[in-house]
């Protein structure tokens, strides 16, 4: 049990603030015996499994209402506060979740930033980073993301013939936001969330995928990139150059970036929630991901009925869903589907999958190292083709704070859904 799962019951009235409470105690009793042993990043242990350095230069909308059930009411901040007995038990539960979570006052031993969710880890999952072959191609994707999926524009940068983008549900740091205000913020404003890094290079010869050639993806590894959202849209995906594999309950598409994804109307933390990898030896590629800090976790779900209904699928058979901490995005690997052809050939268009980690101590690095040079992003491939980089904390910090894009001022109230757009057709 952590701060995000109790919002998301409190916020849609599954539970009362004396069961959320008594949940949190109990959580906490057995939070250090949880607890995983840190995986030993450092500078020389990456080493060890480094392939190559990474080069610098190189529908309409289906809303759901509630988390609690599909026939739920939209909760209002005036119904939020409707029970006295509830107001009266907020302050207690507020106080006790800032003095009995590990990390809420300072930063948890072995972990990522200071956020509770990831104290159980030294590294996560951050990002996905993915490659465009032009201008118009970059702006497609980036209106894609916002318009079908509503992304947000998180952070940009420029630097020579190279821009950067990251899209993205909420703030990436991985401390409390300074805005953020128990019980008025939303999980929108809270930090930890991951993002799309959108790379575009203007001296770039190479067509990483041209949309209309085909109606599949560019490569068969990456199987898709998966987010439960409130709500998306179908026909904006269209407009932006996404090209619809199949809508029947949940959305598989294309992107114009030759990024396959699947939307799924529900509710989760983080919006982001997996990569989907077609795996040649499924043994191998559990391996690879457990050497580099990865373990087993629960499979995630954005619905309550946790795929037993046709909105939201079960996990796939003999699948096997990694993360390197249970509340950050995770790998599920798959079997591949032995009645279609399957090549494991790299989507061009996928860059890498990008680890944020805290480096230990080593006596064999040097003191003088510095964190924040882009030496230190290093890259492997694992066994389907798909890239992984590890950037160290202290520099993914700075590049974040850095490259942010200043937010819109809006007001979001716990456990509200945004507006569905005139015309548009809810799910109840």
């Amino acid at each position: 049990m952590n701060l995000h799962h109790l919002l998301l019951l409190l916020s849609s009235q599954c539970v009362s603030f004396v069961d959320a409470f008594q949940l949190l105690s109990h959580s906490n009793s057995h939070s250090l015996q949880r607890r995983r042993h840190a995986i030993p990043f450092s500078k020389s242990s990456l080493n060890s499994i480094v392939d190559s350095p990474l080069d610098n230069q190189d529908t309409e909308r289906h809303d759901v209402s509630s988390s609690a059930s599909a026939s739920s009411t939209t909760t209002t901040r005036r119904s939020l506060f409707q029970k006295s007995t509830q107001a009266v038990l907020l302050p207690i539960l507020l106080n006790a979740m800032s003095t009995s979570i590990p990390g809420t006052t300072q930063p948890a031993q072995a972990s990522v930033g200071t956020l509770p969710e990831f104290n159980d880890s030294n590294s996560i999952l951050q990002s996905v980073t993915i490659d465009v072959s032009d201008k118009i191609q970059q702006d497609q994707m980036i209106d894609f993301l916002r318009e079908g999926f509503s992304f947000k524009l998180l952070r940009q940068r420029k630097t020579g013939d190279i821009t950067d983008t990251w899209m993205g549900f909420g703030p990436e740091e991985m401390n409390i936001p300074s805005n953020f205000e128990l019980p008025v913020s939303s999980f929108a404003q809270y930090g930890g969330h991951a993002s799309i890094h959108i790379r575009y290079d203007s001296q770039a010869t190479s067509l990483y995928y041209k949309a209309g050639d085909d109606e599949t993806p560019p490569g068969d590894n990456i199987a898709y990139i998966q987010v439960g959202v409130p709500g998306y849209r179908i026909s904006q995906m269209v407009k932006y150059g996404g090209f619809i594999m199949d809508a029947y309950g949940i959305v598989n598409v294309v992107s114009p970036s030759g990024l396959p994804m699947r939307g799924i109307v529900g509710i989760t933390p983080d919006p982001m929630m997996f990569v989907a990898l077609n795996c040649q030896n499924l043994k191998s590629s559990r391996e690879f991901y457990e050497q580099i800090g990865f373990v087993e976790q629960e499979y995630p779900y954005c619905r309550p009925n946790k795929g037993m209904g046709q909105f939201e699928p079960p996990q796939p058979k003999n699948s096997i869903y990694l993360a390197p901490s249970k509340n950050s995005i995770g790998v599920l690997l798959l079997q591949p589907d032995r009645k279609k052809k399957f090549n494991n050939t790299p989507n061009p268009a996928f860059r890498s999958m990008n680890i944020v980690y805290t480096p230990t101590t080593n006596n064999n690095d040097s003191d003088t190292t510095d964190e924040n040079s882009t030496t230190n992003i290093l890259k492997v491939v694992d066994p389907s083709g798909a890239g992984v980089t590890f950037k160290p904390y202290t520099m993914f910090e700075n590049e974040e704070l850095n490259t942010r894009v200043a937010p819109k001022e809006d007001v979001v109230v716990v456990g509200v859904p945004p507006a569905a757009p005139a015309g548009a057709v809810q799910l109840q």
